[in-house]
């Protein structure tokens, strides 16, 4: 087949969506199949063009077997509501021109877009009119609601009603639409007006054979100078629906502990504001995004994982950076409200408490830290449940079969 990929984000970005799309093609290559993929410029989640990369012009490359096409678009430095639609915006005309290109020369069988950017997603429906191809939507997050949650767009200002209007035409005018969570699935289903079975699920994936524990101390131990017997790791974006600040809350009301270490290992638009806030506190640390080929060192350098997020982003999104958590085989400490998909998937494998409720996360970290066995019994069980469920070669082969069945329909 010949696939035509619409997705903003793409490597080499190091975390988020990017992974998935890059994976996701690339896989697709690797059966066999001819994919082309058109892009923004690589800039998330330090929200800047990466260097290497300029932010206005177009550049075409093959990596890996997939032809990519970077678009310029604009990169706001403080992504507020407004910027962040100007943002999405920019690439949607930018992507127009070499998506009308590949659907008039080289006339592709399948074009999918990935949303977020969900404003560029009638640049692939409309593309795809003109060739003949189906079309495939994989919403990795429901942008619109994540934008009312955090606070950028309010939901009942004019604004908010257009872009809730939008966002529903724009996903019902797709074949066929995927998402990463039974509780996505479902919202497409009963609140986005999708038939049901043009619902697809497609989870994102761990490399369950690069991902896994060590049996021996993360080189990052030595690096980095930690020194404590325990560490409670985040790795990823740093941004609002995070809601990363519980972290710098916990780290006060644990400064007593001389045997943990708080790491924070990630970028955003908030990171500033959260070193200002840990300022004083010894028991935590900061470092950059590492590279993916020593991803595997940095899960093992948790004794947890910390996955906060805010109470207004339940089931909007399924962080992406779970995957991974459960592979290395360590508990998760996550915020989230029990009857959520989050906390469906780590279950037995962690502890959940109330979004925003220092008071709960502490417990829980001590909880884990104090009581061998139950750490020893969630530390298996998340191993297991990312062999069992989150194994990428089973997802991606059960999405190329779907995606083959699609086109032949």
């Amino acid at each position: 087949m010949k696939i035509l990929i619409l997705g903003l984000n793409y490597a080499p970005e190091k975390v988020g969506i990017a992974v998935y799309t890059t994976g996701m093609a690339e896989a697709l290559v690797e059966k066999g199949h001819d994919v082309r993929v058109v892009a923004g410029r690589p800039y998330y989640p330090g929200w800047k063009i990466m260097d290497g990369h300029t932010g206005w012009t177009y550049k075409k490359s093959t990596e890996n077997g997939v032809k990519v096409t970077r678009c310029p678009h604009y990169v706001p430095k403080n992504p507020s509501g407004l910027k962040r639609i100007l943002h999405h915006f920019s690439f949607r005309i930018w992507s127009f021109f070499p998506m009308l290109k590949a659907a008039l020369f080289w006339k592709p069988d399948i074009v999918l877009a990935v949303a977020p950017s969900l404003i560029a997603a009638p640049v692939a429906t409309f593309v795809a009119k003109l060739c003949g191809a189906k079309t495939w939507l994989h919403v990795q997050d429901f942008e619109v609601e994540a934008a009312f949650a955090t606070g950028l767009l309010k939901g009942e200002s004019s604004i908010g009603r257009l872009a809730r209007g939008f966002e529903n035409k724009a996903i019902q005018n797709f074949d066929k639409v995927s998402s990463i969570s039974p509780q996505m699935c479902a919202k497409l289903i009963k609140e986005k007006g999708v038939p049901e079975d043009a619902v697809y699920e497609f989870r994102n994936w761990a490399d369950v054979d690069v991902i896994k524990p060590l049996d021996r101390p993360s080189k990052y131990r030595e690096e980095w100078n930690i020194t404590t017997e325990h560490v409670a790791l985040y790795s990823g974006n740093i941004a609002n629906k995070q809601g990363i600040k519980i972290i710098v809350q916990a780290a006060k009301q644990l400064a007593h502990r001389k045997d943990l270490t708080f790491v924070i290992c990630g970028e955003g638009p908030n990171r500033k504001n959260l070193r200002q806030a840990a300022e004083g506190l010894d028991n935590i640390k900061f470092f950059d995004l590492q590279p993916k080929e020593n991803l595997n060192e940095l899960m093992n350098l948790a004794t947890i994982h910390m996955l906060p997020q805010i109470k207004g982003a339940a089931d909007l999104v399924l962080p992406s950076k779970l995957t991974n958590m459960l592979a290395s085989g360590r508990p998760v400490v996550a915020t989230t409200m029990g009857n959520t998909g989050l906390a469906n998937e780590i279950f037995k494998c962690g502890i959940i408490t109330e979004p925003e409720n220092v008071a709960e996360f502490v417990v829980a970290l001590e909880q884990l830290l104090n009581d061998k066995i139950q750490y020893a019994d969630f530390a298996k069980s998340a191993r297991l449940r990312a062999e069992e469920t989150w194994s990428g070669s089973a997802i991606l082969n059960a999405f190329e079969c779907k995606l083959s069945l699609r086109h032949r329909e």
